[in-house]
């Protein structure tokens, strides 16, 4: 199955400008990007909600990249750069793509802005909830028990 995107020339730089004017669009109250080691970020406010995306980059060195599709034959550094920035560029458009269609079922009554967003929503100590449900849920499947969400209230001495 091939990619969203995967032939796109709109670059990586576009991209994130079109996902920062979505968000005023549809109201965002902020925009934030940036990137760090292998992810690049995007977070915004809506509603008093800070939402954070994290978008892995891939790896320049990875055998995707460096070798042709078939495997057989290494790529120069020209061909190799060409490869990442595609792949760059398609994850990008991808990352677009889903913000945008999040907020538009939102605003078209389809599903909530919580429902849509919520592992992405971001708690006060900074992790989302996706980042602190899916382990819980990982060890639920793993044990076939409810994992506790939350700490058990401390008992009186």
């Amino acid at each position: 199955m091939s990619k969203f995107a995967e032939n796109t020339d709109v670059s990586s730089d576009r991209s994130r400008a079109e996902i920062e004017k979505i968000l005023r669009r549809y109201g965002a109250d902020s925009f934030v990007y940036g990137w760090q080691e292998a992810n690049a970020m995007i977070g915004f406010s809506f509603n008093k909600r800070n939402i954070r995306f994290v978008l892995p980059i891939p790896d320049k060195n990875d055998p995707e990249f460096s070798t042709t599709p078939a495997g057989r034959k290494r790529r120069n550094i020209l061909a190799q750069e060409t490869a990442w920035e595609q792949a760059c560029r398609q994850r990008w458009r991808a990352l677009a793509l889903v913000i945008k269609a999040k907020l538009e079922a939102v605003e078209s009554g389809i599903t909530t802005f919580e429902d849509e967003f919520l592992a992405h929503i971001v708690l006060p100590g900074g992790q989302s909830i996706g980042q602190f449900i899916i382990p819980r849920l990982e060890e639920s499947f793993r044990t076939n028990r409810a994992a506790a969400l939350l700490p058990a209230p401390k008992k009186d001495p």
